[in-house]
């Protein structure tokens, strides 16, 4: 393997945004061209709504827009184009933050017409993310989860999931909190490579393990397979992950919207070279020759025979390993809104 190009990152480029006249280039010689920055976001509501038919939420929440952990292969990097900036180092290194998502999580909570449900934390990128570390977004928004007693499932690849772990527990006993920890190798070094600023696989695994003993229901997620490169780690992940106490499991297949099918070849030509053939040959082959499928029903598997052969492994040892079940229901009966500066009667 070469050495990456920028320490700590992900991308090594900042490919043209589509959607501007305009680019600029990023100045390898710049030491700060890399560096994280913070932006305030100034969104006025919090609750993103999708209906689409592969997706079990209809409401997600993200405290922030952009993710320091660098995973060269997510989805959401196209999201900043939208922001007139890049899906590649600026995605990695310009963080919105939106510092009013309580309250603005606690007024849509509020309203009338909402109706208790369970809300997404992390539907695009890591409510846990370093970021959190300064901003505490995350831990304020399940705070008022539990304050309305609306159930919330959290997704992360980070252990600093584990500082919130009393309130999470709180939230469990509940029934108001499940946790799905995404692990998608339990290679050290590749994951140095492709998730640059994610924890390592052991933490992911400890965290796994402490959210089961301290009685949150906790989910693997093996999110994405990349087929051609960790697909063949699928049961030793679901192997670990039962031991540390993981109760059900889940995947999702590489997806590469534009221009993030050019960032993860790129990345395959400096990293591994010798493997870009073969895995860019086995997601073709799961999406009917091109790299990307959008179509709902095949974007979350892939169809072919090799799309079919990942499946069946993974069904096979998620039953070996009793991961084959979904987490216990999350409880929307005891749905509240708190009454501010008004006495009860009873």
């Amino acid at each position: 393997m070469a050495e990456e190009k920028i320490p700590g990152r992900g991308a090594a480029q900042n490919p043209e945004n589509r959607f501007e006249s305009i680019h600029i280039e990023w100045d390898e010689e710049d030491p700060e061209g890399a560096q994280t920055q913070y932006f305030r976001d100034a969104s006025r509501s919090i609750l993103a709504a999708n209906d689409s038919p592969d997706v079990p939420f209809r409401f997600s929440l993200n405290p922030y827009r952009g993710c320091e952990h660098g995973c060269i292969y997510c989805y959401a990097r196209p999201s900043h184009e939208y922001l007139g900036w890049s899906a590649g180092l600026d995605f990695e290194t310009r963080i919105l933050v939106k510092t009013d998502a309580p309250e603005l999580l606690r007024r849509a909570l509020s309203a009338p017409g909402w109706q208790p449900q369970v809300v997404a934390l992390s539907g695009n990128t890591d409510c846990y993310q370093p970021a959190e570390r300064r901003f505490g977004l995350t831990r304020a928004c399940l705070e008022v989860f539990r304050e309305f007693r609306n159930p919330v499932g959290v997704v992360t690849k980070s252990a600093l999931v584990l500082r919130d772990l009393e309130l999470l527990a709180d939230l469990a006993r509940q029934r108001l909190v499940h946790v799905a920890i995404s692990v998608t190798t339990l290679d050290r070094e590749l994951t140095r490579r492709l998730e640059p600023r994610a924890a390592q696989p052991a933490k992911r695994l400890e965290a796994i393990r402490e959210l089961a003993r301290a009685g949150v229901p906790v989910a693997v997620m093996i999110a994405p397979v990349i087929p051609g490169l960790n697909d063949e780690e699928i049961p030793a992940i679901l192997s670990a992950a039962a031991e540390a106490g993981a109760m059900s499991a889940a995947y999702v297949l590489l997806r590469l919207p534009a221009p993030v099918d050019r960032l993860f070849d790129d990345w395959l030509q400096r990293h591994l070279p010798e493997r870009r053939g073969r895995v860019l040959g086995r997601i073709q082959q799961c999406r009917g020759g091109r790299l990307n499928d959008v179509r709902f029903g095949s974007r979350m598997r892939g169809e072919g025979d090799y799309a079919k052969q990942i499946q069946a492994l993974f069904r096979l040892m998620a039953r070996k390993s009793g991961l084959d079940r979904p987490l216990p229901e999350l409880d929307t009966t005891n749905f509240r809104r708190p009454q501010v500066g008004q006495l009860s009667l009873w």
